[in-house]
């Protein structure tokens, strides 16, 4: 079962969901064991044992998504599993972030299949249960409430302990993380060879066992022979065997001397072998006589068959009688030894005769149905009632005559100016439409980087966008394709060729926009990608010198950079789009304009450098800016606005908002720092009154 596929789950487990996946018409890759999309990542081996140990449960686990619930939990209701089985209830709108990962959790030693539709679902529920510290040292371990050590001892909160040592931790036999089973299928091999030499050993022993007792069963039965015999003289064969070889001697010499005795020996051994050979003639002629009476009786019952089966014969069969009877001649004269040779050379004959007469048929029918399925092929509407099968030769008849009597020909010349009036003509229109929006994009370009320049990036220096053209080879032949379509149309419509040839160019597109019978997903991932013109260029940065515009610096990403540089970067671009956006010029302030941004937990992870430099591009641009930012940061923003509200929730249900002027901010945060000098001073005066 293993090599069978490329996950560690064990065969009763799959066939489990085999079956009720071919019960309930459900895709087996639709629901997977949870143990099929994780496994430990490589560099975390040494913890591979501990994890899959504490895993394992759940790695059995079946997931099943939500459209299939229904479905699922009624047959498992109905059905005997014969043995426990747990599945889970995967709801595609679950909300909610697992909890907070310990650094040292046993989550982050693990890797969920990138390409799983359940990965988020997966990732949740891993840090819901899952988020045990990974510690190697005793210390360590009792110190956290939920932690797993190297060697597979648990700790749960509320003080259990557990550790499960009834397999070996690094026993693989027993692992079902992962999706690939090349080390547990090693590992079983490898214990089937040891029981193999084991078994063998085994067997050898036994056999040398059975031998010994075979042996000691022998003795014992001659043994208990011994009891048949009451005296010694019973048991004493020598005299008797002396006795014997007495009378032998005695024999030969009388034999010896006797002449007539010889003689009468050899005229007996004669008359043996005479009546040996009379005996053996006399069976040949009985043996002989019974197979002539045997072939008397099969002619004369297979006479009388041919006289019935010919008083019998219909009408139509009797007609056949004269064919035969002139095959009949060609061959030797019948004898009563011949006729079953010759009959079966005769039925030979005919069906050689038949086969090659039902291989010209076979072939025939095979270029007829090639012939039905090309045609269906060619024309998938018009034929998509009929079968390539020789049961609708009706219908392709009707077909045919249908099409004679519409003298398609006829219109030709109709379809020529159609094709050239309407669909070169949309193709021509949908291609000058991706150039417009090609020309829209770099048209915008050109608007932010004229923002762009009135930007000092770096004293000296601005940042330019630029958009290069996309080398990716789809977008290229497409283009290619399209424009295939189109060129020639005015001064070769009247060529039959150059319409079918263009018609065919156009037809290959839109069948590719349509989805194709084998590749309907590639190609809708397909259309996607090269009808978005955005798709068409490649977008970078350059760094340049205000003084001669020579390139600074060339950012085709920001791989490479430190965070703030990545900040400054990204702030510089993102003040020129609003700029772009807003229509604005850069220096030309319009006092009623309305140019309001909101910025929700705005500069929470920056720097501070980086948040002061977006907010003096913001104050230059004249944006009406709304900034939401935690706490901590409004020191960097309170020299960039003109009023603070403070959002507080205290008991969870109801919010309460606190407005005030940047000045009567001010003046508040100076009285709270003279009331924390104020109860700085109180101990020491609290000394003094003490002492007094």
């Amino acid at each position: 079962g293993l090599k069978a596929r490329g996950s560690n789950i064990d065969e009763r487990q799959v066939e489990l969901r085999r079956t009720m996946c071919a019960e309930l018409a459900i895709p087996e890759a639709a629901m997977p064991f949870a143990g099929e999309l994780i496994r430990v990542r490589k560099e975390e081996k040494d913890w591979e044992g501990a994890i899959e140990r504490l895993l394992h449960g759940f790695g059995l686990s079946l997931l099943v998504p939500d459209e299939h619930y229904a479905k699922v939990a009624a047959w498992v209701d109905k059905t005997h599993l014969k043995g426990r089985r747990v599945y889970y209830r995967v709801r595609p709108d679950a909300r909610g972030q697992g909890e907070e990962l310990h650094p040292h959790s046993l989550v982050r030693k693990v890797q969920i299949k990138p390409d799983s539709p359940l990965y988020d679902w997966l990732e949740r529920e891993l840090a819901n249960r899952f988020n045990l510290a990974c510690c190697t040292t005793q210390d360590a371990f009792r110190r956290e409430a939920r932690a797993i050590t190297i060697h597979g001892q648990i700790k749960s909160p509320g003080g259990r302990h557990e550790k499960d040592d009834r397999h070996g931790l690094n026993d693989r036999r027993h692992f079902v993380l992962g999706w690939s089973n090349t080390e547990k299928i090693a590992a079983l091999e490898r214990d089937a060879l040891a029981l193999d030499k084991s078994i063998a050993e085994t067997d050898t022993k036994l056999r040398n066992l059975q031998a010994s007792q075979a042996q000691i069963r022998k003795k014992l039965d001659t043994i208990s022979k011994l009891d048949e015999y009451r005296d010694f003289q019973e048991q004493d064969v020598a005299p008797i065997l002396v006795e014997i070889e007495r009378l032998k001697d005695e024999q030969a010499r009388l034999e010896k001397t006797s002449d007539k005795l010889k003689a009468l020996r050899a005229s007996l051994a004669d008359v043996e072998r005479a009546q040996k050979k009379v005996e053996a003639e006399l069976d040949k002629n009985k043996e002989k006589r019974s197979r002539t009476g045997e072939r008397i009786e099969q002619a004369q019952r297979d006479r009388e068959k041919a006289d019935r089966i010919a008083a019998e014969a219909t009408p139509e069969q009797k007609a056949r009688f004269a064919d035969l009877a002139d095959l009949r001649k060609k061959v030797a004269p019948l004898t009563l030894d011949t006729c079953d040779s010759e009959e079966r050379r005769m039925r030979e004959s005919l069906q050689s005769r038949y086969d090659n007469e039902q291989d010209k048929i076979r072939r025939a029918s095979d270029r007829i149905v090639a012939a039905m399925s090309d045609y269906r092929a060619q024309w998938p509407l018009e034929t998509r009632e009929v079968d390539a099968s020789l049961e609708s030769a009706d219908e392709f008849r009707a077909m045919l005559t249908a099409l004679k009597a519409d003298d398609l020909p006829r219109f030709e010349r109709r379809f020529k100016e159609m094709l050239n009036e309407n669909t070169i003509r949309e193709v021509a229109n949908f291609n000058s439409q991706l150039a417009r929006e090609r020309e829209t994009i770099r048209e915008r370009i050109a608007s932010i980087n004229a923002s762009l320049t009135g930007i000092d990036y770096n004293p000296g220096r601005y940042i330019r966008l630029e958009a290069q053209t996309n080398t990716d080879q789809d977008i290229r032949e497409f283009q290619s394709e399209l424009r295939a379509c189109t060129e020639g149309s005015l001064t070769a419509s009247e060529d039959s060729q150059y319409s079918e040839s263009k018609f065919l160019q156009v037809q290959k597109i839109i069948e590719r926009f349509r989805g194709r019978r084998d590749s309907a997903e590639a190609d809708r991932r397909w259309t996607a990608r090269v009808t978005d013109v955005r798709n068409w260029f490649v977008f970078a940065a350059s760094e340049r010198f205000r003084e001669d515009d020579s390139e600074y610096e060339h950012y085709a990403d920001s791989g490479g950079k430190s965070g703030g540089q990545k900040e400054k970067l990204a702030y510089t671009v993102l003040a020129a789009s609003l700029a772009y956006q807003f229509g604005l010029e850069w220096g030309n302030v319009r006092s009623r304009s309305f140019r309001f941004v909101v910025i929700d937990e705005a500069f929470g992870r920056g720097s501070d450098e980086s948040a002061q430099y977006a907010l003096r591009l913001f104050e230059q641009l004249g944006l009406q800016l709304l900034i939401v930012t935690p706490l901590q940061k409004i020191h960097i923003i309170e020299p960039f606005v003109a009023h603070v509200g403070y959002v507080q929730n205290l008991d969870g249900k109801s919010s309460s908002l606190l407005n005030l002027t940047i000045e009567e901010y001010r003046e508040r945060q100076q009285l709270e720092g003279e009331r924390d000098e104020q109860r700085a001073s109180l101990p020491k005066k609290a000394d003094e009154v003490t002492d007094a």
